[in-house]
């Protein structure tokens, strides 16, 4: 059986030799079969796989395909010329079928499916291609961090994170293969016109010259030829132009192309059952019938061959599995109603689970503050970030610890903690051992090592210079700090457009002449977050209407409108990081920002970064070096850099320092001292 494992090289090396050798008529429509029998199943494979991996070779299927189809294309060609206008069964059939008599009718079909492919599908599907590419490249730092963040907590073993880090680079592999296989297609379009032209200018020369017969036989007999070659060659590339743009968030392979073709394509038996099924229907318009039976009955035999495969693979599953009962409970009968599983999709913005425990601090019944500190803060933080934070949905849980608590966000937990009711949280004063007995904790929300004490250590703890936190603040400050890192995903365009309900009152020119005259909510709401992404307030909106409002018909990446943005809000973002009139930074080396702007890409509405591993790993052992030197002097590290480098250098650091803040010489205030305290270099 491993002679069947070399059957890809074989076809390839066999369609090479198509372009050389003469092929009798009859071989020459079986092929054509082959070639929409392949489309067929390519497409049905795509609409049917539920994995990228299931067909990840489809980039070198793809060229595969093509070298095929352009190879049957110089076969027929040679036959129209050589053979007055026949090129076998297939070719006529198609051309009869789709002219019916005239050519003018034939040739304008034939241009409308070739424009259709070129400039709809595989167009959009090289734009797709194109930018999938991007943003894999983008995400894949960040995606390898979390892996090495899911080892490090013990949530995979090691085994598990190399097979996802080799989907990561599988996957990056396959976006760089498709964005430039997806010029295949493309280019056999545009070949598929010239063949086109030779076929219909050549064969009527070549017909007065062999004197085949009057000029209007002559047209009929090479148009029917011209028009049925150019739809068996562009019908295939159509199937496949349409799988191309399904198939281009796939991953790419590891194995070698025989293996993946082999065991990929022979996945879904109930795909050779539907391609049986359709090739059997060109019986029809008169395909020629033994090829065309031949190769349904191939399918057939193929596809229950590998069914019973299956099933026998899923009897022996079966046996190894025990079968359970399931149980009918009253949620059953709850859930028959449908309207209450509708309302199980309601996801609310920010929620927090409390133990038993705890549920007296939220009880205002009880005595509980919870509620009217959460109602301060909301106040404080729309003072200092011009957003209104959603309300906050407080519930219990049988299921956290009886001192634990959990909040999540849009549904989703992103932290807990734990407090004692009848305890403070202690903080030892700087430079000093700890003096007092207590529980050893970690604080919540800033990860400081801390003590748990009881109420009758209180006074000796104060005397003794800590820091303490009643259990109420504990929960409030981790709350606090979670929102504000997550602000930008509860900005919504409901909330963005009560901001600018609330400006209205105010300015209301302002709105009537920026939105939607020059730009949308939604481009508002993307810009709003990312500078929330940052802590940048936003609380002067009609700063920032009027910035985008000058740079919005011009400007349509977005990152960059940002930046704009940004510059313009020069004293908020200064202020909010500078101390006592100075502010203390980390400069960046004007070596690195060259090799930054010389990796940027430009697309049409949009720049990526595209560096070299290696650099990007020497720039950030810099960078963590310099800010490890610095961290004892200020509390926030910051690293200033030319307002063009300043958008990419963040996205950089992002992945590996996200608690970096990197700010441009045009975001500083003229009035502010600004001190460098390092340099990062690569030299």
């Amino acid at each position: 059986m491993k002679i069947f494992n070399n059957i890809v090289s074989a076809f390839v090396i066999a369609v090479i030799f198509l372009l050389i050798v003469p092929l009798p008529t009859f071989l020459l429509d079986f092929m054509f079969i082959t070639n929409l029998t392949l489309s067929f199943i390519i497409l049905l494979m795509t609409m049917y796989i539920k994995s990228p991996l299931e067909i990840s070779i489809y980039p070198s299927l793809l060229l595969v395909t093509t070298l095929f189809r352009l190879a049957l294309n110089v076969s027929s060609t040679r036959k129209i010329l050589t053979n007055n206008g026949y090129a076998g069964e297939v070719v006529k059939t198609f051309g009869e079928f789709v002219i019916q008599g005239n050519v003018v009718v034939g040739l304008v079909i034939f241009l409308i499916i070739v424009l259709v492919q070129f400039l709809v599908i595989t167009k959009g599907s090289e734009r797709v291609a194109e930018v999938s590419a991007r943003f894999t490249l983008d995400a894949m730092p960040g995606k390898q961090m979390a892996i090495d963040a899911d080892l490090s907590s013990g949530l995979i073993d090691e085994e598990t994170a190399r097979k996802r880090r080799s989907d990561i680079q599988r996957e990056a592999d396959f976006f760089g293969s498709m964005d430039g296989a997806s010029k295949f297609v493309k280019g056999d379009a545009v070949m598929s016109l010239v063949v086109t032209f030779i076929n219909l200018i050549g064969g009527i020369i070549i017909g007065f010259i062999n004197n085949v017969g009057t000029f209007q036989e002559i047209m009929n007999i090479y148009s029917t030829a011209t028009v049925g070659d150019g739809l068996m060659s562009q019908i295939p590339a159509l199937l496949i132009s349409v799988a191309t743009g399904m198939i281009v968030t796939r991953s790419a392979s590891e194995a070698n192309l025989n293996d993946d073709v082999i065991g990929q394509l022979s996945a879904q038996p109930i795909v050779l059952i539907m391609a049986a099924i359709a090739m059997s229907m060109l019986c029809f318009i008169g395909f020629p019938i033994p090829q065309v039976l031949t190769m349904s009955a191939l399918l057939l035999l193929i596809a229950f061959v590998l069914m019973r495969g299956q099933q026998r693979a899923e009897e022996a599953a079966a046996l190894e599995v025990p079968e359970t009962q399931s149980e009918v409970t009253s949620e059953a009968d709850y859930y028959k109603n449908i309207d209450n599983v509708y309302n199980l999709l309601n996801v609310d913005q920010i929620s927090m689970e409390f133990g038993y425990s705890l549920i007296p601090l939220a009880d205002e019944k009880s005595g509980g503050s919870f509620v009217d500190r959460v109602v301060m803060f909301r106040k404080q933080f729309a003072i200092e970030m011009g957003l209104v934070i959603p309300p906050v949905r407080l519930k219990d849980s049988g299921q956290l610890n009886p001192n634990q608590y959990s909040i999540s966000i849009k549904g989703e937990k992103v932290a807990s903690g734990e407090v004692l009711v009848d305890h403070y949280l202690a903080l030892a004063p700087d430079g000093e051992s700890d003096s007092i007995e207590g529980i050893d904790t970690v604080e919540p929300a800033f990860g400081i090592a801390a003590k748990w004490i009881s109420e009758d250590r209180k006074v000796k703890a104060e005397v003794a210079g800590y820091t303490l936190i009643d259990p109420t603040s504990v929960i409030i400050t981790h709350l606090s700090e979670v929102i504000k890192a997550h602000a930008h995903e509860l900005l919504n365009r409901k909330e963005v457009e009560n901001i600018l309900a609330n400006l209205k009152k105010t300015n209301e020119s302002l709105i009537n002449d920026v939105i939607p005259a020059l730009i949308s909510v939604g481009t508002l709401q993307k810009v709003l977050c990312n500078l929330l992404r940052e802590s940048v307030p936003i609380r002067d909106i009609e700063t920032i209407l009027e910035t985008l409002a000058d740079y919005g018909p011009t400007v349509k990446d977005l990152d960059m409108l940002t930046e704009y943005v940004r510059q313009s809000l020069s004293r908020t973002i200064t202020h909010r990081f500078a101390e006592a009139g100075q502010l203390k930074v980390i400069s960046l080396d004007a070596e690195i920002e060259n090799q930054i702007m010389a990796s940027v890409k430009k697309l049409d509405n949009a720049s990526y970064l595209s560096m070299d591993p290696e650099i990007i790993q020497k720039i950030m052992v810099a960078t963590n070096t310099e800010v490890s030197k610095v961290r004892d002097l200020v509390a926030v590290p910051i690293v200033i850099t030319s307002a063009i480098v300043r958008i990419y250098f963040k996205k950089l650091v992002d992945q590996f320092c996200p608690d970096i803040v990197v700010l441009s010489f045009n975001e500083i205030d003229q009035n502010i001292k600004v001190q460098a305290l390092a340099n990062i270099s690569i030299s």
